[in-house]
């Protein structure tokens, strides 16, 4: 498949009316990596815009203790704060004289409707005047649903149209890309890029229960195997999501011979930032940028990132996103295995683009 032309968005600033002075403010952290970044930014964005609050610029934390980041340290401060011009009021910090303290905690679902915040959100917000947000996952489905709401223009551009990657970061992923054009020069300079980390299958169950349940992992070999079924020849460049090199993944290279890691391909000058520590907050979001650019995307592990990851190569019209299956036999057409969200056209980023 080749690419398409990217996609334009749908939402226009003309659809938004202009903002009041704001009353009160949102504050909100982006935690556990960028396929929940953006999730938890259109909430974000959403409840701010429903209840006509000031947004805080928020921090980063990652999942282990100490990974803290500020915003401006992955993403870009200046086009984040461009892109809700008119829509939300975005400040750096709040006011001295508000203390962290005094503000209310409140617990949204992923893809917050407008129902949800009357009822649940904005009676804690008039009664406490500030609030802390946070989102939580009770699914991580992102398919598009036909119910249509006031607040939908204002999440499509919370999740696709406010985060940027800063600089260093950008030019960190692009140098990455590049040099597996390079290793690819004998399949025109296309590459795969396959999510798939050691820590995660350990700690899943991949198998599904019943002869006609999907499983929802797949190992290095079994990877391998599925990428040869459908057609992928021995030279095919592969990048892998796993941070640092492990035994397991021998299988895979002993058929694919270019397949490599982070540690393989990053400029060296750039390493003791970034891979500072396995599953920072910056390896994650390089994962996550990598998988969104390459040429075909094979998700070894559903989920969110997997989910966000069509979301991002949708808009950017690359729809070549490959789910794995156990085929039986020798082959089978490639096409058999395009992910759902792009053969249905089924996922929320159809809505917010045309």
């Amino acid at each position: 498949m080749k690419d398409s032309q990217e996609l334009k968005p749908c939402w226009s600033r003309t659809t938004f009316d202009g903002i009041e002075q704001s009353r009160g403010y949102v504050t909100f952290s982006l935690t556990n990596g960028p396929e929940y970044h953006v999730s938890q930014m259109a909430d974000a964005v959403v409840v701010a815009r429903y209840l006509e609050a000031a947004l805080v610029l928020p921090d980063i934390r990652g999942s282990r203790p100490g990974d803290e980041r500020n915003f401006e340290d992955i993403y870009d401060v200046e086009k984040f704060m461009k892109s809700l011009n008119g829509v939300v009021k975005v400040v750096k910090e709040l006011p001295n004289e508000i203390s962290i303290r005094d503000l209310a905690a409140v617990k949204v679902p992923n893809r917050v409707t407008e129902d949800h915040i009357v009822e649940n959100v904005q009676p804690i917000f008039k009664s406490k005047g500030n609030i802390r947000l946070a989102t939580y996952f009770p699914n991580v489905n992102m398919r598009k649903t036909t119910q249509k709401s006031s607040v939908d223009s204002v999440s499509c551009l919370g999740m696709f149209g406010t985060l940027e990657l800063q600089a260093e970061v950008s030019e960190v992923v692009d140098s990455m890309i590049e040099r597996l054009r390079t290793l690819s020069r004998k399949s025109d300079g296309l590459f795969i890029a396959v999510d798939l980390r050691v820590d995660v299958l350990e700690n899943k169950n991949c198998h599904g229960s019943g002869t006609n349940v999907a499983k929802s992992c797949y190992n290095a070999q079994e990877i391998a195997l599925f990428l040869r079924k459908v057609g992928f020849d021995t030279d095919t460049t592969i990048y892998l999501t796993q941070s640092k090199w492990d035994n397991s993944l021998s299988v895979l290279k002993d058929i694919f011979p270019k397949t490599y890691t982070k540690e393989n391909i990053m400029p060296e000058e750039k390493k003791g930032k970034f891979l500072e520590f396995e599953g920072s907050e910056l390896e994650k979001v390089i994962d996550f940028y990598i998988c969104s650019k390459s040429d075909v995307f094979v998700p070894a592990l559903s989920g969110l990132f997997y989910a966000n990851v069509a979301g991002k190569r949708i808009a950017l019209g690359k729809p070549q996103i490959l789910v794995p299956a156990d085929i039986p036999g020798t082959s089978a057409a490639v096409m058999n295995y395009l992910a759902p969200y792009v053969a249905k056209k089924n996922h929320l980023a159809y809505s917010c683009f045309c």
